[in-house]
């Protein structure tokens, strides 16, 4: 392939957590770049009139900034080929796509899109997971919709809204909560859409890297204690680090949890084992990765997965003097958090 990947973001949040406003803002900056936004509800009210230059039949909207609109035809891998191959033939221009997803709508499968078909993956680059939190409403509908849930667990980023809108100490118990679901993902606030492009795009959510990107804090607060099992209820281990007596009744199905390993794993028995996990649990995993010590290599192995689909790649060698520990964090529904440590603990040399 000649020219280079397009790369892709996925924007979700629950109804009301401020995607439109991120969107408008989004557009509407003067950052110089071409954006394609890919909506599934998307009507010509969502952009204001000053920024449209045109409105067309065919769903797609040219804005005078050079952006464009369009809505999911057919589904998204339809939508995305006639985007490339427009791009292609220069009857549209454009740098980057985001894809909106609806409210209720899972981000897994839009993930998967990008790595199941031949074509999109040799076309885009699927660069992160986006998920707008509402400061004032996330408690009832991380309570009540799972799917609310899986947004955070499967989010690379995420964006606290509305935070003006609630006490300090509640926003603490939230950013708390959400971290339990995904230590992964980075949180901040945000009002009205106010974020720095650098902090939307191009945060490589999805590459091969050698980071882990997780507070280390919060992982040596317990987070690999395999002994404690009675706690598992409610995985605070680190009871010292989670003074909010109001969190513990939020017992979330979407969990994290994390595995390390001083000693080398051992190939075969670690691939056969993951291999297994996702079979049987591979829809109730989200988003899972590993930065592994592996037996008989000198380099770092980087691995990485959504629901069943799962990479791994070379990273690179250990630095000299540099401790060669295996770290993995899961974020699940439901996951046995008990099966997978003893099943991985058996996979060290």
């Amino acid at each position: 392939m000649s020219q280079s990947l397009i790369p892709a973001t996925i924007l979700t949040g629950f109804l009301g957590s401020g995607k439109t406003t991120l969107l408008k803002r989004v557009l509407s900056e003067s950052h110089g770049q071409k954006i394609a936004v890919i909506e599934n509800e998307f009507g010509a009210e969502n952009i204001d009139n000053d920024i449209l230059v045109q409105d067309s039949s065919e769903q797609i909207i040219q804005l005078s900034n050079g952006c464009v609109c369009c809505s999911i035809r057919e589904d998204l891998r339809t939508t995305l080929s006639d985007l490339a191959e427009k791009k292609r033939k220069g009857e549209l221009d454009f740098d980057r796509v985001v894809i909106e997803t609806t409210g209720l709508a899972d981000p897994g499968p839009v993930a998967q899109t990008f790595f199941m078909d031949d074509e999109i993956a040799e076309t885009y680059l699927l660069d992160s997971i986006l998920t707008l939190v509402d400061a004032k409403h996330a408690d009832d509908q991380l309570d009540t919709r799972q799917e609310a849930r899986r947004q955070v667990g499967f989010a690379d980023q995420i964006f606290i809204s509305k935070t003006d809108l609630v006490a300090k100490d509640e926003v603490d118990a939230l950013i708390h909560r959400l971290k339990h679901m995904n230590p992964r993902a980075p949180q901040r606030p945000v009002h009205f859409g106010e974020v720095p492009i650098k902090e939307v795009f191009d945060l490589r959510g999805f590459n091969l890297n050698a980071k882990l990107d997780i507070d280390p804090e919060f992982l040596d607060a317990g987070g690999h204690d395999h002994h404690d099992h009675d706690h598992d209820h409610h995985d605070h281990e680190h009871g010292e680090h989670c003074d909010h007596p109001h969190h513990h009744h939020h017992d979330d199905d979407v969990k994290s949890f994390v595995f390390r390993a001083e000693r080398p794993l051992n190939p075969a028995k670690l691939e056969d084992f993951l291999g297994a996990i996702v079979q049987v649990y591979g829809p109730k995993m989200l988003r899972y990765k590993g930065v592994l010590h592996m037996q008989g290599s000198e380099r770092k192995v980087i691995f990485q997965g959504v629901h069943q689909l799962m990479g791994s790649d070379l990273g690179p060698k250990w630095a000299p003097g540099e401790k060669k520990v295996s770290k993995m964090v899961f974020i699940g529904i439901d996951l046995p958090k008990d099966i997978l440590l003893q099943g991985l603990e058996q996979c060290v040399s």
